[in-house]
């Protein structure tokens, strides 16, 4: 009897300890949890007891995120832009940059306008968000929040102040604001852009139509991105984010885990789910101190349009590998054009630093400041020279470095193109100088391998791989000698039409004989 009463006591331990393992294995297992009765645990993986009779508290697994305390704390710093504009033009939007409150709900109310109602002023209010970066009551928010209006306020902890436009910079679309609120008011510190990484968790917070203090969480979708929505698309460098930006967030503050702004919520894309974009702390440092001291910013201006360079440019200009910027134009009577530099001329430093990309010398130039001399090393036909510049101030509506135009075709047969003469008459018919000369392109196949240059009707080829073209005989005979797998560098120009103003485009396509 013994054995057999010390192998029950074996057996039942064992099954003791099974259940003990197996009690262990669901409270451990994500997938194994009760389907009623459970509050949510909050970050520090607290438990809550269940709701239903009979259903005990589980607890859920620790490190949920939860941004709750995130937001507590950077909430407070965050405020309402309210802009009014007095004007003799019907208002087309209510308050917080959206339509007519009532109209959001119901629809139009269907009231037309009277003749008297185009002389009578009318108030237009708008707005957005905007965040403290001070404690003696500096704000940060859009230049469009804030641009042409009459008053500016600011509204936080459920207060209203009037604004003081302290400085405005359409080109990165940011301003400062000053608010006396008569004690020290809590602010957001700046964090580095820089270093954020495509994946990072950000927070947006604003007051997007007209909900206040509207909370978002995402990631970085993308950095870098230029989306044309600035006057001035050379400074465009935004962050993109699924974190949800809605109408009225224009101006808040984008932070991290740490809670430090890392960006300036900006734009959203209108046909599609979270894409947003906000300007990068990093450009708000930049411009911070000029916009408190002058109220706008001022910038060093070379004179060029330049471009990236690209695995197949790189060959064709003699590089080893992609890198630097290729000048595709350069404005007359510019700094660049008064110390010698040329379109073709590619850029492979300024001051010593390298320059991998159109934004490092965009960038490292615009710090600089009018009067500044800055020295490029530059390559021309395959030899380094070096060139100094002295810089002039950068008017604002200037684009000094843009991308080449969207693609479009050409035809010596593999080209594709369709092209004439650039005869006198029809300088005089397009309103051309008339000291031009070229091939003027009639048409570009889709099957062109210029189609992907950018290369369009209308544009006119003024030189092949250095060489100036001044008539169709000219262009046939230069392309016709380039050798099986070689590279043609078209200089191509692209002058806007009659009427259109006189704004004009040079660029290179590339492509590679066949």
């Amino acid at each position: 009897m013994k054995p057999l009463h010390r192998g029950r006591q074996l057996v039942g331990f064992s099954l003791l300890v099974g259940a003990a393992l197996l009690g262990m294995l669901m409270a451990g297992s994500p997938d194994l949890q009760a389907t009623d009765g459970i509050a949510a645990a909050s970050a520090g993986g607290a438990t809550a007891a269940a709701g239903s009779a009979g259903t005990a508290a589980v607890r859920l697994p620790q490190g949920l995120p939860s941004f709750a305390d995130l937001a507590e704390r950077a909430l407070p710093a965050v405020v309402s832009i309210e802009s009014q504009t007095i004007g003799r033009n019907r208002p087309a939007r209510g308050p917080g940059g959206g339509q007519d409150p009532f109209e959001f709900f119901f629809g139009p109310r269907g009231r037309q306008e009277s003749p008297d109602d185009r002389n009578r002023e009318f108030r237009s209010d708008s707005g957005g968000s905007g965040f403290v970066v001070s404690a003696d009551g500096f704000v940060v928010t859009n230049n469009h929040v804030i641009e042409g209006a009459t008053k500016v306020r600011v509204r936080l902890d459920e207060r209203v102040y009037d604004a003081e436009v302290k400085g405005a910079d359409a080109a990165t679309d940011l301003a400062l604001l000053k608010i006396e609120a008569g004690k020290n008011l809590a602010y957001l510190p700046l964090g580095d852009s820089d270093r954020l990484r495509v994946g990072d968790y950000v927070m947006a917070i604003g007051n997007p139509l007209l909900l206040d203090h509207t909370v978002t969480v995402g990631v970085v979708s993308a950095k870098g991105r230029s989306i044309g929505l600035t006057r001035d698309s050379s400074f465009e460098n935004f962050i993109q984010t699924d974190a949800a930006i809605n109408r009225g967030n224009s101006g808040g503050p984008l932070v991290n885990l740490a809670g430090e702004v890392v960006g300036i919520a900006t734009a959203m894309n209108w046909g599609a789910e979270n894409i947003g974009f906000a300007v990068p702390v990093s450009t708000l440092k930049a411009v911070l101190p000029q916009l408190r001291e002058k109220g706008r910013v001022s910038r060093g201006y070379l004179g060029v349009n330049i471009t990236n360079i690209d695995f197949d440019r790189a060959q064709a200009f003699g590089l080893s590998g992609a890198g630097g910027a290729l000048v595709t134009q350069v404005a007359d009577d510019s700094p660049a054009s008064e110390a010698g530099v040329a379109h073709g001329d590619v850029v492979l430093s300024v001051d010593g630093r390298k320059v991998k990309e159109t934004r490092d010398l965009i960038d490292y130039v615009a710090s600089q400041g009018p009067g500044k001399s800055v020295e490029l090393e530059l390559l021309r036909d395959g030899q380094r020279m070096t060139k100094k510049v002295e810089l002039s101030e950068r008017r604002a509506a200037e684009d000094e470095a843009s991308t080449e135009p969207d693609p479009v075709t050409s035809g010596l047969d593999w080209l594709g193109l369709e092209y004439q003469d650039l005869t006198p008459g029809l300088k005089e018919s397009l309103g051309l100088p008339s000291t031009l000369d070229g091939v003027l392109v009639r048409e570009v196949s889709a099957s062109s391998p210029l189609y992907d240059e950018g290369v369009a009707e209308g544009d006119i080829v003024v030189e092949v791989n250095g060489r100036e073209v001044g008539d169709s005989a000219e262009f046939e005979r230069v392309v016709s000698a380039a050798p099986s797998g070689s590279f043609l560098r078209l200089y191509v120009r692209r002058v806007s039409p009659r009427g259109h103003g006189d704004r004009q485009v040079n660029y290179f396509a590339v492509v590679r004989v066949p």
